[in-house]
């Protein structure tokens, strides 16, 4: 397992810089605005054509892997993150900083697909559970971690030391890549489904365009994005069904263990990235505390995803992935109530303890969603089953932060709330309500299920 081990944790590393990178500039966007002579609000460009970039390539980083072998796409991917974050960290402009951004994304886009493609075809199903647990950690901790980091950089160093540190970690990724990454490749690869791309890429990049936009409210430009958003991704649907060779093969959600987490855990993925975004809000507009109070605090999500780590695969082969999935998601709807009830007066051990079983909740409930996913996939139709999820994770984890803001500008509309902190209360409630969905969804799973890959 020792080689295993390194691979997961070069991927897992790798998939933390990734979505580091996707939104630890946003706490900096005022120093970067000062620095290049704009206005805040025209840095959001640089973020949005990051996570545009990687929606849309994300589709073909299967077929890549497959025509030009892992190891290749691998390496070449690290290879140009490293050098669009010397890029960024040297822009002497907005318009040098996006496009390399842009490539950033493009890095990005091919390294933790192919990478995370990789493990899962080289471990065995019973260690399936402890491979996810090490690619599952870089989706708990980076978005706690990116508004401090990117913060105290931008306040207290520069905000071009956000992207400078990606360079020595990226290189030193890349010389064990060589080394750890074998060389799998399909012996006859398929054909490049250019119409499917095609379709697949203007869907996703619309559909991401709207939910930025959706933050900002229902302009014409964001309801234009979501109406072609529709048509792009309903039509490539249609298209993906009918070809024998498609780009990404629908016909995998047909495996119910993998379609929970496609489509519900989607849902889930989506509420519990919001949750890293509104907090921080609710604490300095709310209750008025400076951003290094709240990054402070916002930390005990990240030590109860931490802390609960080494417990989760044993509490899935005791009790079920079913059973773990459903507490997750009840404990996670309970703790997001008590956040709508905190006050600028609540003890802070109080406070704490509350975000620490919300981290502990977000832990157990991804890590059982990641598990089960793969738990019936043929190992012939992985590469497929990996692109799929990989593209819906990016848009679920893009949908948590613009439905945040969108349930923000709900809870201000409600006649009742008065208090700066009351349409964060609205939002962190409406977002409990919204996990009856992924509720619904693991109480329709098999008691069994996943027990191949937990070994129960």
């Amino acid at each position: 397992m020792a080689v295993q081990r390194g691979l997961a944790l070069l991927v897992a590393g790798a998939f933390f810089m990734e979505i580091l990178d996707g939104t630890v500039i946003a706490p900096a966007a005022p120093h970067i605005a000062a620095d290049l002579g704009v206005a805040p609000v025209d840095v959001n460009v640089a973020i949005t054509g990051y996570v545009l970039t990687l929606g849309v390539l994300i589709p073909v980083s299967g077929w890549l892997a497959d025509r030009f072998g892992a190891r290749r796409v691998f390496c070449a991917a690290l290879a140009i993150f490293v050098l669009a974050s010397a890029g960024c960290a040297l822009a002497p402009d907005l318009g040098v900083l996006t496009a390399a951004r842009v490539a950033q994304g493009a890095g990005g886009a091919m390294m933790v697909p192919v990478g995370r493609l990789v493990v899962l075809r080289t471990t065995a199903k019973t260690d399936l559970v402890r491979a996810i647990a090490y690619l599952t950690w870089p989706a708990l901790l980076a978005p706690v971690l990116a508004p401090v980091v990117g913060g105290v950089l931008a306040e207290f160093a520069s905000w071009r030391w956000i992207f400078v540190i990606n360079v020595p970690l990226g290189l030193v990724a890349l010389v064990v890549a060589l080394r750890v990454v074998p060389g799998l490749r399909a012996d006859t690869p398929p054909p490049l489904d250019r119409a499917g791309f095609a379709l697949t890429a203007l869907g996703v990049a619309a559909l991401i365009v709207g939910l930025e936009g959706l933050g900002s409210g229902f302009s014409p430009a964001t309801i234009t994005a979501l109406a072609v958003a529709v048509v792009g991704v309903g039509l490539a649907v249609r298209h993906l069904l009918r070809v024998e060779r498609p780009l990404v093969d629908l016909r995998i959600l047909q495996v119910a263990t993998y379609r929970v987490t496609a489509a519900s855990g989607s849902v889930y993925r989506a509420v519990i990235t919001a949750i890293p975004f509104l907090l921080p809000l609710l604490f300095q507009v709310g209750f008025g505390w400076s951003a290094a109070e709240a990054g402070a605090v916002v930390i005990a999500l990240f030590v109860g995803n931490v802390a609960i780590k080494p417990a989760t695969t044993p509490m899935m082969r005791r009790f079920g992935i079913r059973t773990v999935l459903l507490a997750s998601i009840a404990v996670g709807a309970a703790c997001l109530v008590g956040m709508a009830f905190l006050q600028p007066t609540t003890p802070l051990p109080l406070l704490v303890a509350l975000l620490l079983v919300s981290g502990i909740a977000r832990s157990t409930g991804f890590t059982a969603y990641n598990s089960v996913a793969f738990a019936d996939v043929e190992a012939g139709r992985m590469n497929h089953a990996n692109t799929l999820l990989s593209t819906l994770q990016e848009l679920g984890a893009g949908l948590g932060v613009a439905v945040g803001a969108l349930l923000v500008r709900l809870g201000e509309a409600v006649p009742a709330v008065t208090s700066a902190a009351g349409p964060y209360r609205v939002a962190f409630v409406l977002l409990a309500v919204v996990l009856a969905l992924p509720a619904v969804s693991a109480l329709l799973l098999a008691r069994d299920a996943g027990d191949a890959v937990t070994g129960r």
